[in-house]
């Protein structure tokens, strides 16, 4: 447990609020709303005002819904700042889901945009006093005196407390440990249980703590925020770090297409780049394969030295993309296409793998660009922060991954059974991850042990890396590689349209293509990973908010 004050939390946010007073801390991308450091305290100000109002106590539970926007921001420093626990809620949750979050956690306040309390009432969450807009701050529904609760009334109570206006040295919060619950995050893995994450003050000061000793945030970086707050890797650096070492970061609450995208980096340019792969996995599609698949560059790239300059014109094509400024980019979420990785690496294009998971808030490991970091790889574990180690490793090295440190969960919200089957009994909590640890401490997953497969004579079988393959073929969009009783493996591929229409292709040589693609995918496989039988799916697969496919979803198609 980290106990010096530099990395007590709530400090870490008082100080630089007093340090960074009159600097940009918070942009609505696309709008005129910017917020200073200053600003922003006060907002937090008003709302502690709000929290006590409603007789918010210590470790009350406060839930959040929306896009990001600076609002979004506010309620939850305000929250931890206060004393009270934050419960953010992923705005793509379905509103059952929601609901189900606010009341398992117990949460007694619900800041929630306009749209997403379409579908929810207050009689639903009978426990919630009141439900105040993300949009605008107005009372949407009130179990309480709403006098007392609206913008105007607490503007009131915040000049009657401070008559001399809110300035930095007014700034304090009260001492509260690192040992104190910080977050309730639920979890929306690929298997369709979610859990509620117990995360204490000192999981996110770990990664803020590494974000900052590391050098990948300082004082005048800055973010474009595209990755959902409300998730634990888009939260960790784009927002806690960034507003800890006295960052500036740009909220995108657009669904973040690569068009909007490249846009915000080309105006922002940003100095470092959080994504998961497939946003960089679609702009390398419509960026640079359309390049390296014309016959002079494909031929130039096959002869030594000649292919120095033009990975060295598309690696800075591809760098001015990403608004030329980045000190790298990092890339978490998901596994990334190992063809699409080679790429980069072979053209020296400054970015980095990481590897994490909501119950370590979420940095397990990482090693920046210029340290070294191994195609392939999620690097190592963070330096005085993390551990992690190969659970019953098999001959090839490969096993679960477990991890201990200061980012660890203490359990699951009112969940002893799942916590205590997610730790060994010398305390390692299990990552549900296969991988394995090279002789100099670097990670390289395999896949989760609840996805693997196995072959006629028990041989592992790891469908992402099959699924990989299968993505690189011509015409196809992502795949998902499933079992049938047999144990024939099926290939559930989605093609893409644009590209077939584009084509001019027909169903039936859109049929022949996918046959090829298989028997291609095969040669490239051990005998038992070959796939059987490949079956077309119309449109794009359901994902997390981290766009990772919902497997369980797919299970039974085969």
């Amino acid at each position: 447990m980290m106990t010096e004050e530099k990395y007590n939390l709530v400090k870490i946010y008082e100080r630089s609020f007093r340090e960074n007073w009159d600097a940009p801390a918070v942009t609505d991308y696309g709008t005129d709303v910017t917020l200073t450091y200053g600003q922003l305290a006060i907002n937090i100000e008003k709302l502690h005002i709000l929290f006590k109002e409603c007789g918010i106590k210590k470790d009350d539970k406060i839930a959040v819904m929306g896009k990001n926007n600076s609002n979004w921001i506010a309620v939850y420093l305000a929250t931890i700042t206060y004393g009270a626990v934050i419960v953010p809620i992923l705005q793509d949750f379905r509103a059952n889901d929601a609901i189900h979050i606010v009341n398992h956690s117990g949460a007694k306040l619900l800041f929630i945009s306009d749209i997403n309390w379409e579908g929810i009432d207050l009689d639903q969450i009978p426990h919630v006093r009141a439900v105040v807009s993300l949009n605008d701050w107005h009372p949407i529904s009130l179990a309480l005196d709403p006098k007392k609760i609206n913008y105007e009334a607490i503007a009131d109570e915040f000049k009657k407390k401070h008559p001399e206006g809110y300035k930095a040295e007014d700034v304090k919060y009260d001492e509260r440990s690192n040992e104190a619950i910080g977050s309730i995050n639920y979890t929306s893995g690929t298997t369709g249980f979610s859990k509620g994450v117990i995360m204490p003050l000192n999981g996110l000061a770990g990664n803020v703590r590494y974000g900052l000793e590391s050098g990948l945030v300082f004082k005048g970086s800055r973010f474009v925020t595209f990755l959902p707050l409300a998730h634990a890797y888009g939260c960790a650096f784009d927002f806690l770090s960034c507003l800890a070492a006295g960052g500036h970061t740009w909220l995108v609450g657009r669904t973040p297409s690569p068009k909007i995208l490249l846009k915000a980096f080309a105006e922002i340019k940003p100095t470092l780049i959080l994504s998961v792969p497939l946003i960089l996995e679609k702009i390398y599609k419509k960026m640079i394969v359309p390049q390296i698949q014309k016959a002079p560059v494909s031929w130039v790239l096959k002869v030594p030295f000649l292919d120095e300059m033009i990975c060295s014109k598309i690696r800075e094509q591809l760098v001015q993309a990403f608004g030329g400024e980045f000190k790298q980019m990092i890339i978490g979420g998901a596994p990334l296409n190992p063809e699409v990785e080679a790429f980069l690496y072979r053209i020296k294009f400054p970015m980095s793998v990481g590897y994490g998971m909501t119950e370590c808030a979420p940095l397990i490991t990482f090693t920046p660009y210029e340290q070294g970091s191994r195609k392939y790889s999620c690097g190592r574990a963070l330096p005085g922060i993390m551990e992690v180690k190969i659970l019953n490793p098999n001959e090839e090295g490969i096993g679960e991954i477990v991890t201990r440190g200061e980012n660890t969960m203490t359990g699951y919200y009112n969940n002893p059974q799942a916590t205590k089957d997610s730790f060994t009994p010398d305390g390692w909590l299990r990552t549900g991850d296969l991988g394995l640890l090279d002789e100099d401490g670097f990670l390289f997953i395999k896949g989760r042990c609840k996805t693997m497969l196995l072959g006629p004579s028990g041989q592992n079988i790891y469908p992402e890396e099959i699924e990989a393959k299968i993505n690189n073929m011509p015409y196809v969009l992502e795949s998902l590689v499933l079992q049938q009783e047999d144990n024939r493996l099926v290939a559930l591929i989605c093609p893409d349209y644009n590209e077939i229409d584009a084509s001019g292709m027909t169903p039936e040589q859109l049929d022949e293509s996918m046959e090829e693609a298989r028997k291609q995918v095969n040669s490239e496989l051990a005998a038992y990973e070959q796939i059987a039988i490949v079956k077309l799916y119309p449109h794009e697969f359901e994902k997390t908010p981290k766009k990772s496919i919902k497997r369980f979803l797919y299970t039974n198609m085969v």
